[in-house]
């Protein structure tokens, strides 16, 4: 294990503090009954499933000193989210277990989890020692447990935007569920929120008196004393949290055709992709296990129409002969989220598997407009 560098261990000592914790829920009423299908192949789907998730870290730098600017940004982030969220409903539902063991995401309106956070570092000092940044990452990118057995309770996609002290830099943070939007289309997603978060912004339609309360809220001495909660970044590592490495590629038109034969071809994809992540990271011991999560292409406008399939299978060789290529997660474009006119300094991308154990997981998407799948492989370290 390689030693941990001082700036690791000074990062690692910090403290973030959640200084609020809201709801933002689409601007538009949802109509009843709207669902999308998690179809699982052989139920039922095993619990830390549930808990796999995307984990997304969108670093930005400010103007210097305090930036009241970028807080500015905390009173509009939840209008323009909830203005973001009413043209694409999936993202505040629910999970929701069918009686055939299957699950579905409920559009219920019932929102995003936004929380308001404060980190006792300053950007350059959080970034220091990258090596241990993907565990230190999970205090900027919350998640609570999806109860299995009361999934109506517990929110499949967190956001949190967070100031670091002193040099006016914050970062905006996400988590969701596997079962509730694969990476193309949380990434998607995001870039839509900034777009109009940019609008909102421009057309000056937040409301003066919250923003005027909440810049007051962080300039009173008494604010510390009615935080939600302060806890040291290192308490947030686990969970699976930085135990698996995913490598990305791009199968050309001729698999991803072949691949709409059957989900025997998406297994037969999948296994390509494990051997091929196997040898990229150097890994002689193979899994022998998959757990493939395939997702369908919307039809039509209705971005609701595909399904998400979950299936687990053997790692047996195979589809030796897909055309893979080896993509970065750049392939998403949050690289181009511009938020307060500025692109992020630094983008982190991961897969957390929620404690997946020894079993490995390939994630199968279309990629619209160009006839081809990106797929993500990501195997235990």
């Amino acid at each position: 294990m390689a030693a941990t560098t001082p700036a690791a261990a000074a990062a690692a000592a910090h403290v973030v503090h959640i200084e609020a914790v809201q709801t933002a829920v689409p601007t538009r009423v949802v109509e009843p009954g709207r669902t999308r299908l998690v179809a699982v192949a052989a139920p039922p789907l095993p619990a830390p499933a549930l808990q796999r998730r995307v984990r997304a870290v969108l670093y930005y730098r400010g103007a210097g000193g305090a930036a009241p600017g970028a807080w500015e940004d905390g009173v509009w982030v939840k209008e323009s989210l909830s203005e973001a969220l009413a043209d694409h409903p999936e993202m505040a539902g629910r999970l929701r277990r069918r009686a055939d063991g299957s699950w579905e995401v409920k559009l219920n309106d019932t929102g995003v989890r936004l929380l308001q956070a404060t980190v006792d570092a300053t950007l350059d000092e959080f970034l220091a020692g990258k090596g241990a940044l993907a565990r230190r990452e999970a205090a900027l990118a919350p998640w609570t447990d999806v109860n299995a057995d009361d999934p109506d309770m517990c929110p499949p996609f967190f956001m949190q935007l967070t100031r670091f002290q002193g040099d006016g830099g914050y970062a905006v943070g996400v988590s969701c569920a596997l079962v509730l939007a694969d990476p193309l289309t949380l990434a998607r997603f995001l870039l839509s929120w900034a777009r109009t978060h940019a609008r909102i912004r421009a057309q000056g339609k937040a409301t003066p008196l919250p923003m005027a309360q909440y810049l007051a809220y962080f300039q009173r001495p008494e604010t510390t004393r009615k935080r939600v909660r302060s806890v040291p970044i290192d308490s947030f590592a686990g969970d699976g949290d930085g135990d698996a490495e995913t490598v990305l590629f791009r199968a050309g038109t001729a698999a991803a055709a072949a691949a709409d034969g059957g989900h025997g071809d998406h297994r037969a994809l999948a296994a390509a992709c494990v051997d091929k992540a196997s040898e990229a990271l150097g890994k002689k011991d193979k899994v022998s296990r998959l757990s493939v999560v395939v997702v369908d292409a919307a039809a039509g406008d209705d971005s609701l129409a595909g399904k998400t399939t979950i299936e687990t299978c053997t790692a047996s060789p195979g589809g030796g002969g897909a055309s893979l290529e080896a993509v970065q997660w750049s392939e998403l474009g949050l690289e181009e989220l511009v938020l307060r006119d500025s692109k992020p300094v630094h983008v982190s991308c991961s897969i957390v598997t929620g404690g997946g154990g020894d079993e490995g997981l390939v994630v199968v998407m279309p990629d619209d407009g160009a006839g081809s799948l990106l797929v993500m492989a990501t195997l235990p370290k």
